[in-house]
C-alpha cells in the first residue's frame, strides 16, 4: 500500500554541488543522512522526513533559497558541522521562535540550522 502524498507541500528539494561524495560524506557525518546513487552525477537524500538530491549538472552553489534543518542542540551541531569541513557564515542568532546560525557545506551552498 503506497503512502498518501501530501497535496501542496514541499516534497523534494534538490541541490547542486561539485563533489558528490564529499558531499555525502558531509552530511552523513554531520546530520546522518541516507543516500542512493544514481549514476556518477546523482544522489538522493533521506533525512528521515523529506527527501532529496544532490546534482553535479547544475553550477554550485545554490542561491536564493534558504533550506533550514531543525536541531535540538544548535552548539553541537554548529560543532559537527565545522568537523566536517563546514564553514560557519553567519553566528548564532535569536529570532522569534528561537534560535539559529548558517553554513556553506563543501560546495559552498548555504543553508540554516534552528532550534527552540
Amino acid at each position: 500500500m503506497s503512502q498518501t502524498k501530501p497535496n501542496n507541500q514541499i516534497d523534494y528539494a534538490e541541490l547542486p554541488v561539485i563533489d558528490i561524495t564529499r558531499t555525502k560524506e558531509f552530511f552523513t557525518t554531520v546530520f546522518g543522512w541516507k543516500f542512493e546513487d544514481y549514476g556518477p552525477d546523482y544522489t538522493s537524500f533521506f533525512d528521515g522526513r523529506l527527501g532529496g538530491g544532490f546534482s553535479r549538472k547544475k553550477p554550485a552553489p545554490a542561491t536564493g533559497i534558504l533550506l533550514v534543518i531543525y536541531a535540538n542542540d544548535l552548539a553541537a551541531t554548529q560543532e559537527k558541522i565545522k568537523a566536517a569541513g563546514g564553514t560557519i557564515v553567519k553566528e548564532t542568532f535569536s529570532f522569534p521562535g528561537g534560535r539559529r546560525f548558517h553554513f556553506t557545506d563543501p560546495s559552498g551552498n548555504e543553508l540554516a540550522v534552528w532550534s527552540e
